[in-house]
């Protein structure tokens, strides 16, 4: 009995191999290059929809970024040769010419992306057509992008950033994969089995995003007030207590999706001129008053403006010119009416070294460090302390004209120091590398602050730019109501002419609520001409929403 058992197993196991070794021969051998070519016939044709990339983030993990959805209608042509009915229906609705399509359908298997509305959607879906799909996605930037400067834009070529966050962030952003619509095919064009047209997913999950320091409403705020006013210009808004940008704003500005349309134009939609070195006019008047106080100098003067001081050959007139003069007038009344002649006797009594030394303690003539961050910016100049000053060369400095030249965001951190007594903060516009579950993987903030004015004179001049919107040249921007500001004003010469008629910049820069400051505010309009009348509205209605908004 168990010598057949055994014969019998060793039969069938003898048969079992040999049956193997034939197919296995079979496959190798006879029929191996016949195989090998079937299966390189079955082909895969992809078609990209979208490169993602990690997002750019507010502070408070609002995206800036892929915000809005967006719709692809996947046209399959395999499934429709011959489908003229389908083909019409289908060109009609998404506006493509319909011979065009067809002819696209017939010599062509990849998929056929085209954009569409919901709408076009909806209608689409009524077709009931195995020759149409459908995928989302997220436009990365659109007309109601927010902080369009400070993210910059993605060249369509190539889906690199080309400028700002974008283009510093690159490698931190940039996915390995793609997203796209492949088909499977053998040699003959006909869908494998199985497998057909598919959606293929990026195989990098690893998404990591720029939380930015911005934050989304108060950078809103800021751009729909100031392109409510028709205006060119900049606003930047920084948190007093931690040095933080919380909006950046530059208008007019441009759509991210067609860059093409800016380069030429006499607007300089592409320019931000938040970051851009102006003449800065009275606004300078801050530091000629800082280094008078620094250097011993009590700026409280008896004196008398006629509406104008001359010095050698040279008039410098006042606002109060056509007035015939303020008269006898107090340093608390010259600042709040921005007495030209004052603070020129004011600058020549304080020297042109000690008032350009405190301007360079303030950060003019150096960078912020945005730069350091992806967003270009000036340095601004100050004047070679070197060189020989006359009285004149004194008193283009002391008012702000000349070889005096800052940006929107250094005046915004100026009153930033002044308001937080006289701490200078690193300032800081991206915050972290996080991931896509919000951890922290590295700090790009630097976190640094010295004293460079001491709190009785930062005090002093406080309550001084307080008068200012009380009783002086920034009225307009007088928010008693919502806890007060202190502000000055600016309108600055430039020494060009537009048509005949002086280009002169407005200013208005300040801090805002009055006893606990938490935002400092720089407002810069191009031949705004007048900061008090121009500038301070903006500034008002932008700090007047905030506070309400309690943001």
């Amino acid at each position: 009995m168990h010598i057949k058992r055994t014969c019998f197993l060793l039969v069938f196991f003898t048969i079992s191999i040999s049956i193997l070794g034939l197919r296995l021969f079979y496959l190798q051998i006879y029929a191996g290059k016949k195989l090998s070519l079937s299966a390189n016939a079955q082909r895969v044709s992809e078609k990209s929809i979208d490169v993602p990339r990690g997002n750019i983030l507010d502070r408070n993990m609002i995206p800036l970024t892929n915000r809005t959805k967006e719709i692809f209608c996947v046209i399959k042509p395999l499934y429709l040769w011959e489908k003229t009915s389908e083909i019409a229906s289908i060109s009609k609705i998404l506006n493509l010419e319909a011979n065009k399509l067809k002819r696209e359908i017939e010599f062509k298997k990849d998929p056929i992306i085209v954009p569409c509305s919901q709408f076009q959607k909806d209608s689409l879906d009524k077709i009931k057509t195995q020759g149409i799909s459908f995928i989302y996605s997220l436009k990365r930037y659109d007309d109601q992008s927010v902080a369009k400067h400070v993210t910059g834009y993605i060249n369509k070529i190539d889906n690199t950033g080309n400028t700002g966050i974008e283009k510093h962030f690159q490698d931190t952003l940039k996915l390995n994969s793609n997203s796209s619509v492949g088909v499977v095919t053998d040699a003959k064009d006909n869908l494998v089995t199985g497998l057909g047209y598919r959606f293929i997913e990026p195989k990098d999950s690893n998404q990591l995003n720029v939380k930015l320091t911005l934050n989304y409403h108060i950078q809103k705020t800021a751009e729909n007030v100031l392109k409510k006013s028709g205006l060119k210009g900049a606003v930047v808004i920084e948190d007093v207590v931690s040095g933080d940008i919380v909006a950046m704003v530059s208008k007019p500005d441009y759509n991210p999706n067609n860059i093409e349309k800016y380069l030429d134009s006499t607007d300089k939609e592409l320019f931000n001129r938040a970051v851009a070195s102006y003449n800065l006019g009275s606004i300078f008047k801050i530091i000629v008053l800082a280094s008078s106080y620094e250097n011993g100098i009590d700026p409280n003067m008896n004196y008398f403006c006629p509406g104008y001081i001359t010095l050698g050959d040279k008039e410098f007139k006042c606002s109060s010119y056509a007035k015939g003069g303020h008269g006898l007038i107090s340093l608390e009344e010259a600042f709040a009416s921005s007495c030209n002649p004052y603070f020129i006797e004011l600058g020549i009594k304080t020297g042109h070294i000690n008032i350009i030394n405190t301007a360079r303690k303030f950060g003019f003539d150096n960078f912020t460090g945005v730069n350091e961050h992806g967003v270009d910016e000036s340095s601004g100049h100050l004047p070679d302390t070197k060189k020989h000053f006359s009285y004149g060369d004194i008193a283009n400095i002391s008012i702000g004209q000349g070889d005096i030249l800052a940006t929107p965001l250094q005046v915004a951190d100026m009153i930033a120091t002044i308001a937080n007594g006289g701490i200078k903060n690193r300032v800081n516009i991206v915050d972290s590398i996080i991931d896509s579950s919000n951890n922290t993987l590295k700090v790009v903030r630097f976190d640094k602050g010295e004293r460079i004015l001491s709190k009785d004179i930062c005090d002093k001049i406080k309550y001084l730019m307080e008068k200012v919107t009380i009783s002086g040249t920034g009225i307009k921007a007088n928010l008693d109501e919502y806890g007060g500001a202190a502000a000055k004003t600016g309108s600055a010469e430039t020494g060009q002419y537009i048509n005949g008629e002086k280009i002169v910049h407005a200013w208005f820069a300040g801090y805002f609520p009055r006893l606990n400051p938490r935002y400092s505010v720089a407002v810069f309009i191009e031949n705004g001409k007048s900061g008090g009348s121009i500038a301070a509205p903006i500034f008002e209605e932008i700090a007047r929403d905030i506070l309400i908004k309690g943001l």
